[in-house]
């Protein structure tokens, strides 16, 4: 039989009436033909309250009983699914990570995946069941633990679970109805997408767009999986959503597909750094030894006089999240401290926000540079740092300004019409 992967994430399955819900479009895809397996997360809030229970229990907490605690959200959500679809008339029966078994590192709370075997649920499949429905989130780590697989970790999961059973297709239930041009709370021009390509969805992903884990695309770019964004509220048929796919199946592609955007950046300065060889590394070694997520860098030469003579000195500038300031900075006193670097004063501004204009159409379209800047001067907008890459361009501005920077961004490359 033809193999559907549906996942369905925590605002879909909140409460009975939602697991019912998303119960009848799992049994309308087996009416269709179809084995179904279901990846289902944690209902709406659960997993927040029992990050909360353990902290509040343990502080410094035991990292593998914090993913035996973590992960029952989803054993929850699939025992209740499983119980759903059996009231329907539906074969069904629920799986926990270490059933299947779902093989992963030992890395407790980030986990990544080794290996699923498909034994056991194609053994259940040939018995007759249609419906193996799979706790997202977790799986089993090589000494017999629980492990857990980070913050939209069920989404990872359905994609491994297509790629690992060669699924038709991966379906993504969530609280939208496709992926779009831009935020439509934003901008309202902004227009549901049919297509994106793997690597735009890769970039609209970790540039702040919520609607899929980095991960997860990640994922599907490697081994192919066909993945379809849609809604849970609304009646869906294969027409629906938005098909994140192949390149060589979007026939025609604009400069820009879409603008994405970040609230919760950081631009941090170091000033007066001895322009040498290994100073960068002198610098993002500590960072990274630190876990600070650098993204953007800048870095401006000068020369500097002094006593007569005359020096090479750099200002180098970078960017990260706002919460992982006060962790770059120990890092760079740290490493002055130590002797690694030497800079006269590290400048942190807080009130910045990253706008992205993302699409495989640059490749063949020029310009799309000089009209971005364009379209942010004719609003007043200061660029502070600039990074691009073959299908992205991305800006630090003001965070005032942000709103109005994606508006007319979202204008100027005219994404309110299709391709």
């Amino acid at each position: 039989m033809p193999l559907l992967v549906m996942k369905f994430g925590g605002t879909s399955v909140a409460d009975l009436e939602r697991i019912a819900n998303a119960a009848q479009k799992v049994k309308r895809e087996v009416a269709r033909g179809y084995d179904v397996i279901v990846i289902v997360s944690a209902m709406s809030g659960r997993t927040n309250e029992l990050v909360g229970w353990v902290e509040e229990t343990s502080p410094l907490y035991d990292a593998r009983e914090y993913d035996a605690v973590v992960s029952s959200g989803e054993n929850v959500t699939a025992g209740l699914m499983s119980l759903t679809l059996q009231e329907m008339g539906v074969p069904a029966r629920s799986w926990q990570g270490w059933q299947v078994p779902i093989q992963t590192t030992s890395q407790h709370a980030s986990a990544r995946f080794v290996d699923i075997p498909r034994d056991n649920i194609d053994q259940k499949f040939a018995e007759g069941m249609k419906v193996a429905v799979v706790a997202g989130f977790q799986g089993v780590s090589p000494e017999g633990r629980i492990t857990t697989l980070g913050r939209g970790g069920s989404d990872t999961t359905a994609v491994a679970f297509a790629a690992a059973f060669g699924a038709e297709r991966c379906d993504i239930y969530t609280d939208v109805d496709g992926i779009y041009t831009t935020d439509p709370r934003i901008s309202t021009k902004a227009r549901k997408l049919e297509k994106i390509a793997f690597e735009e969805m890769l970039e609209l992903a970790s540039l702040g767009a919520k609607v899929l884990q980095t991960r997860s695309v990640e994922l599907a770019m490697r081994y192919k999986v066909r993945l379809r964004v849609l809604s849970s509220f609304e009646d869906s048929d294969e027409n629906s959503g938005t098909l994140v796919c192949d390149e060589e199946e979007i026939m025609e592609s604009k400069a820009v597909s879409g603008v994405a955007y970040s609230r919760d950046e950081a631009k941090l300065t170091l000033v007066t750094v001895e322009d040498r060889p290994g100073v960068a590394s002198a610098i993002f070694g500590p960072l990274a030894e630190a876990g600070v997520n650098v993204d953007m860098i800048v870095q401006n030469i000068s020369e500097k006089d002094y006593e007569g003579r005359t020096f090479a000195v750099t200002d180098m500038t970078f960017s990260c999240p706002t919460n992982q300031v006060a962790r770059a900075r120990k890092a760079m006193e740290d490493a002055r401290a130590n002797g690694q670097i030497a800079y006269e004063e590290l400048v942190e501004d807080t009130d910045v926000a990253k706008v992205s204009v993302v699409g495989i159409g640059m490749r063949s379209h020029t310009g799309v540079a000089a009209k971005m800047f364009q379209a942010l001067a004719a609003e007043g907008i200061n660029i502070k740092v600039i990074t691009t890459s073959e299908i992205k361009i991305s800006v630090l501005i003001d965070r005032k300004y942000m709103e109005l920077a994606v508006q007319a961004l979202h204008d100027a490359f005219e994404l309110e019409a299709g391709a």
